[in-house]
């Protein structure tokens, strides 16, 4: 059979039976916790973990948190709650920005903006974005900061090593403490952390590492982003949420995840990479997408770059002998 689009299907009822069975398994044979706590931002990664975890431990065993910060989007605090009524579970909310303040994530951040747009103020939003034209050209992953004035001028430049380095560290603040109040409110109930992290997120490197990244359980990291969409269909997720663009909600400007890290849209990348995978040839790739075959090799290589050097974030700590 040729290979195509449909060769991303999944059974939901299957996977996510599969799925449950699991989490049940690890909660009680290897972690021994009694429930469990999850970050939910109101997109479809952590609606799907939710639901999940309710199938899984009961809805009196699962909490879900909210936890914003300056920069955040107001409509993802909405949807969590919202989802939390839904799955009739507890909801708590943990504003993180005075943490941030502490650990000094925006003043380091506006920092090194500042060195590239010195008018930058607390007027402006900023954002960091990926040269979109991945399927015209072949250029690598140079990273572009994008500012916006408060009459919604932009101004956008290559953003320099040092500077790139130094956003992307304060950043990282936000996910790492986010983690640390998860396993807060984990630990004081004898609790597991789920992850949210899907397979494009956890294989190309799309997440902080002891942040976002750092977890008990991760439901969906086996599961293409296309086929987490599958699962929320059939979970009962919102249409809202199911509907709504992947944000990386980290950049006080919006930001996609497509424009900030994966540079195509899902439902080409994905099977594109599902191909490579499976050693399909580049033609009949090319076919299945609609692309042409340089197209296709453009978003393999895009893939594999990703991959090779953002392993080290996988990678356990090293012990010596």
């Amino acid at each position: 059979m040729a290979f195509s689009k449909n060769d991303l299907n999944i059974n939901p009822k299957e996977v996510a039976d599969s799925i449950v069975r699991q989490m049940r398994d690890i909660m009680q044979n290897k972690l021994h916790r009694r429930g469990a706590v999850l970050g939910v931002s109101g997109g479809i990664d952590s609606s799907v973990c939710l639901a999940l975890s309710v199938k899984a431990f009961g809805p009196k065993h699962v909490i879900c948190m909210a936890l914003p910060e300056t920069d955040s989007n107001p409509e993802s605090e909405d949807l969590a709650r919202r989802l939390a009524e839904q799955f009739n579970i507890e909801f708590i909310v943990e504003n993180i920005t005075p943490a941030l303040e502490g650990f000094g994530t925006y003043r380091r951040r506006d920092e090194a903006i500042k060195r590239v747009f010195p008018e930058f103020d607390s007027g402006y939003k900023a954002k960091i974005v990926l040269p979109d034209n991945l399927m015209e050209k072949d250029t690598l992953n140079i990273f572009y900061l994008v500012i916006v004035a408060p009459d919604g001028t932009e101004k956008s430049a290559r953003l320099p090593l040092r500077e790139y380095l130094q956003i992307v560290a304060a950043s990282n603040f936000k996910q790492r403490s986010r983690m640390a109040m998860l396993y807060y409110h984990a630990e004081r109930l004898n609790y597991a952390v789920i992850g949210t992290p899907n397979k494009n997120e956890l294989d190309q490197g799309f997440f902080v590492k002891w942040g976002d990244g750092g977890a008990d359980i991760k439901p969906i990291a086996h599961l293409f982003k296309t086929q987490v969409y599958q699962l929320a269909e059939y979970l009962g997720i919102p249409k809202e949420i199911q509907e709504r663009t992947p944000t990386t909600d980290t950049y006080s400007a919006e930001t996609t995840q497509e424009e900030f890290f994966f540079r195509v849209p899902f439902h080409i990348g994905d099977l594109v990479w599902l191909g490579m995978e499976r050693k399909v040839p580049v033609s009949e790739i090319a076919s299945a997408v609609g692309l042409q075959e340089e197209q296709v090799v453009r978003i393999q290589n895009d893939i594999k770059r990703k991959i090779q050097t953002t392993e080290y974030l996988k990678a356990s700590p090293y012990y010596l002998s």
